[in-house]
C-alpha cells in the first residue's frame, strides 16, 4: 500500500499541471499523468492481492495465480500503450486529462473490485464478519467515488479512493489497538481456563486436546456436505474460543470433591453436575459486556451443555437431540475422549484404542452420530493431536501402567 501516498501526491500534481501547460512541457505533463495513473492502477492491484490474502489467501497453484494477475498485467501495459493518446478537456472550472488510459484505469478498479465483491459473495460463510463488513464498506466508497468522478470529471476527487482504502483496511483489519484488544480477550479466557485446570492437576493439557478435538470435527464438518452451509469461518474461532471455557465452573467446586480418587458419592456427584450451570453463570456475567454476543451465546452454551447426552440422560437440563446445541455436542466427544485417554485422579488412563471403541459405542446413546461418526473417520489426526499435547512424562509413565477398569470410565460415572 506504499503507492497509495503516491497516488495522491501525482494527482495533486497533475490537477497543477494540466491547467499550467504554458508552463509545464508536454513530455513532462505526459509522464506526470503516466505516473499518476501507474500509481494509481497499483492502489487498485494491490489493494485487491491484500483483500484476497487477509480472506482466502493469494493461490499458490501457477494457473490461478496467473488467472488472479492478468487483469493487474493487462492494465498496466494498457495504460502505457495508450498514454500516448492523452488528451485534456477544457471544462467549466477547471481542465482535466481523458483518453483510454484514463477509461483503463476507471475499467481497472471495476474489474478488481468485482472480482473481490465476487469472492465475498461466494466464499462469505469462509471469511470473517469484520472482514467482509470492511472489504464492502470500502469497496462501496470505491465504486462511489468512480461514479461521481465519471459524472463530475472536473471534480477531481479520486484522491479520495486511495486515502479510504488505506485508512479503512488499516481500521478494520489491521488496527493494533484492535488487534490487542483481541489479544488481551483471549488472554483472560486461557488465564480463566489454565486456573480451573491447575487445580486438577492430573488433567495435563486436556484444554489443548480438548480445543484440539473440537478443531478436527469442525475441519471434517466443513468437508461435509451436510454441515457446510452451517459452518462458516466466524462460527469455527467462536467455538476454538470458546472451548478452553467449557470446565470453568469447577472453580467453584470443592477440592475434596474435584480431586477426590475414587469414586463420587450421590451428594458429590450431585455437587460435581453444578459446574456446568456454574460455568454457564460465570461466562455471561464475565463477559456480559463484551461486544461479541455470537461467542458469549456459543462459550455459555457449551459450558453448560457439553454433559448433555443425545438420548436426553445427561445434565443439567436432560435436552436430547438436536435440542442440544451444535458446538456443545462437539465439546461431549472432544471431552470424553480426552477424559478417558489421559490420567485422572481416579484411575489411570485407557488405551487410545478402547477410547475410540467407547466413543463407537456411545453413538446415538451419549454422542451425535453424525460428529461421532467424523470424528472416529479422523483417527489418525486426533492421535497426532493427544501425541502432540500430551506431556511427555504422562506419556512415558503410560507405557509402564496397567489401565483401569472401563466400568469407572468417566463418562460412565459423568465427571
Amino acid at each position: 500500500m506504499c503507492v497509495a501516498p503516491w497516488a495522491i501526491f501525482f494527482d495533486g500534481l497533475t490537477a497543477w499541471t494540466v491547467n499550467h501547460t504554458q508552463i509545464v512541457s508536454d513530455n513532462l505533463n505526459l509522464a506526470l499523468h503516466g505516473l499518476f495513473f501507474i500509481s494509481m492502477d497499483l492502489t487498485i492491484i494491490f489493494s485487491t492481492l491484500y483483500m484476497w490474502q487477509i480472506t482466502v489467501g493469494v493461490p499458490r497453484e501457477k494457473g490461478k495465480l496467473i488467472a488472479l494477475l492478468t487483469p493487474s498485467v493487462l492494465s498496466i501495459v494498457g495504460i502505457l500503450v495508450f498514454l500516448k493518446d492523452l488528451f485534456y478537456i477544457e471544462g467549466t472550472i477547471t481542465r482535466y486529462s481523458m483518453g483510454i488510459s484514463v477509461i483503463i484505469c476507471y475499467l481497472s478498479l471495476v474489474v478488481h473490485f468485482g472480482m473481490i465483491f465476487a469472492l465475498i459473495l461466494f466464499k462469505h460463510r469462509t471469511i470473517e464478519k469484520h472482514k467482509r463488513t470492511s472489504i464492502l464498506v470500502c469497496v462501496l466508497i470505491a465504486v462511489c467515488v468512480l461514479i461521481y468522478q465519471m459524472i463530475q470529471p472536473e471534480a477531481l476527487v479520486s484522491a479520495i479512493f486511495p486515502v479510504m482504502m488505506v485508512l479503512g483496511l488499516y481500521i478494520n483489519s489491521e488496527d493494533p489497538a484492535k488487534i490487542r484488544l483481541e489479544h488481551y480477550h483471549m488472554e483472560v479466557v486461557s488465564s480463566f481456563a489454565t486456573l480451573v485446570e491447575n487445580r486438577d492437576d492430573s488433567t495435563g493439557n486436556h484444554i489443548k486436546r480438548t480445543r484440539g478435538y473440537v478443531g478436527i470435527i469442525l475441519d471434517e464438518m466443513r468437508r461435509d456436505a451436510a454441515y457446510r452451509t452451517m459452518i462458516t469461518k466466524d462460527y469455527i474461532e467462536n467455538v476454538l474460543n470458546a472451548a478452553p471455557m467449557h470446565d470453568i465452573g469447577k472453580i467453584a467446586i470443592p477440592d475434596s470433591v474435584l480431586q477426590k480418587p475414587g469414586k463420587l458419592t450421590e451428594d458429590e456427584f450431585d455437587l460435581m453436575k453444578t459446574h456446568t450451570i456454574l460455568g454457564g453463570n460465570i461466562i455471561l456475567e464475565t463477559f456480559r459486556n463484551l461486544d461479541e454476543p455470537e461467542y458469549l451465546k456459543i462459550a455459555y452454551e457449551t459450558a453448560r451443555f457439553h454433559h448433555e447426552k443425545w438420548n436426553g440422560k445427561g445434565y443439567p437440563d436432560g435436552l436430547a437431540g438436536e435440542e442440544i446445541p451444535l458446538h456443545a455436542r462437539m465439546m461431549a466427544i472432544a471431552d470424553v475422549f480426552d477424559a478417558l485417554s489421559a490420567k485422572r485422579c481416579y484411575r489411570d488412563a485407557l488405551p487410545l484404542d478402547d477410547c475410540f471403541r467407547i466413543i463407537e459405542q456411545g453413538i446415538g446413546s451419549d454422542f451425535d452420530p453424525q460428529l461421532a461418526t467424523l470424528f472416529l473417520c479422523a483417527k489418525e489426526r486426533v492421535v497426532m493431536q493427544f501425541i502432540q499435547n500430551t506431556a511427555p512424562s504422562l506419556r512415558q509413565n503410560k507405557k509402564g501402567r496397567k489401565t483401569g477398569s472401563r466400568q469407572s470410565a468417566p463418562h460412565l460415572d459423568n465427571r
